[in-house]
C-alpha cells in the first residue's frame, strides 16, 4: 500500500515540476484541489464577439 502512494506522488511531483514548474516545496504545500486544478485542461473559450458587436462596443466607448 506504501508503494501506492510514493508511485502516484511521485508521478503528481513530476508533473507538477515539468508543466507546473512547481518546487518540491510548492507541490507539497499545495492542496489536492489546488493541483487538479493546476494540472486540469483549460476550459472552452467563449465565442469571440462578431463585427457588429465590436462595432457597438466602440460606438459606446467613443460617447463616453
Amino acid at each position: 500500500m506504501s508503494g501506492t502512494f510514493a508511485a502516484g506522488a511521485l508521478r503528481l511531483a513530476s508533473l507538477a515540476a515539468v508543466h507546473l514548474h512547481w518546487t518540491p516545496r510548492t507541490f507539497w504545500g499545495a492542496t489536492p484541489s489546488e493541483l487538479a486544478a493546476s494540472l486540469a485542461q483549460p476550459l472552452p473559450a467563449d465565442t469571440p464577439p462578431t463585427r457588429a458587436e465590436i462595432a457597438a462596443l466602440i460606438e459606446r466607448d467613443a460617447h463616453g
